[in-house]
C-alpha cells in the first residue's frame, strides 16, 4: 500500500515539507509506502474549465498535474499538505488540485481518488491554519473521499523548519494522521480480500438551482 502527499509549498524542504514527513515516516513504521509530490516553484495555470479533459488529464501539460493524476491511480491514500497564505490554501494548491480532480472527474471518472481515504494539512506561523484545512477538505467531501483525522486540528506552526521540529503537539498530530489512515487502509484492503463490495453509487443527475 501506498498514500501519496502533495506539498502546496514552493519551499520544497520547507515547513509543510516537514509535516509530510512526520506522517510519511509514521506510516513507513506501520508497513506503508509514502511518496512526497512536489508543486513545485515554477508557475502553474488556474482551471479555466475549458471541458477539454480526456483520459490522459487535463489538456496543458506544461507542469505536474497530469503526473499527478497518473501516480494518483497508484495510491491507496492521500495527504494535502499547505502553508497558511492570508487564512487562505496557497494559490499553487488550489491551482494545482482544481485541475486535478476536475479533469479527474470529466476525464477519468473520478476513479484515481474514489473511495481513497485523505487528509489535509496546514502549516502556518501562527494563525489562518482551520479556515486552509476547511477549505481543503471539500476536495474529499465531493470525491467521496473518507476523511482521515487524528487528536487535534491537523496542523503545524513554525516559520521554518527547525520550528516545526519543536512543535511537539503538532508533530504528535501528525504521526496520529498516520496511525489512523494506516489502519483505514488495512481496513479497506481486509474489506476487498473479503469481497465486500465498494458503496453503489447512483448515476450523478446535474441540475441548477433556478430553473
Amino acid at each position: 500500500m501506498k498514500v501519496l502527499m502533495l506539498n502546496g509549498s514552493s519551499h520544497l524542504n520547507g515547513c509543510t515539507y516537514t509535516a509530510l514527513t512526520e506522517i510519511g515516516e509514521s506510516l513507513k513504521a506501520e508497513g506503508i509506502e509514502y511518496e512526497i509530490f512536489q508543486t513545485g516553484v515554477n508557475p502553474l495555470r488556474d482551471c479555466i474549465s475549458c471541458g477539454k479533459c480526456s483520459e490522459e488529464g487535463c489538456i496543458f501539460k506544461d507542469d505536474g498535474v497530469n503526473e499527478f493524476i497518473k501516480k494518483a491511480y497508484e495510491a491507496d491514500g492521500f495527504v494535502f499538505g499547505t502553508p497558511v497564505y492570508y487564512a487562505h490554501p496557497s494559490g499553487r494548491i488550489l491551482s494545482f488540485l482544481d485541475r486535478a480532480f476536475f479533469a479527474n472527474s470529466l476525464g477519468a471518472g473520478s476513479k484515481a481518488f474514489m473511495y481513497k481515504p485523505a487528509a489535509a494539512i496546514a502549516s502556518a506561523r501562527r494563525a489562518g491554519t482551520t479556515a486552509s484545512f476547511d477549505v481543503l477538505n471539500k476536495y474529499f467531501t465531493i470525491s467521496q473521499m473518507p476523511i482521515v483525522s487524528s487528536t487535534y486540528w491537523n496542523m503545524v506552526h513554525g516559520s521554518k523548519p527547525e520550528d516545526v521540529k519543536l512543535d511537539k503537539e503538532g508533530l504528535q498530530t501528525m504521526r496520529n494522521i498516520a496511525h489512523n489512515m494506516a489502519w483505514l487502509l488495512k481496513c479497506i484492503e481486509l474489506g476487498k480480500n473479503n469481497n465486500i463490495p465498494m458503496p453503489k453509487t447512483e448515476k450523478t443527475e446535474r441540475t441548477d438551482f433556478i430553473r
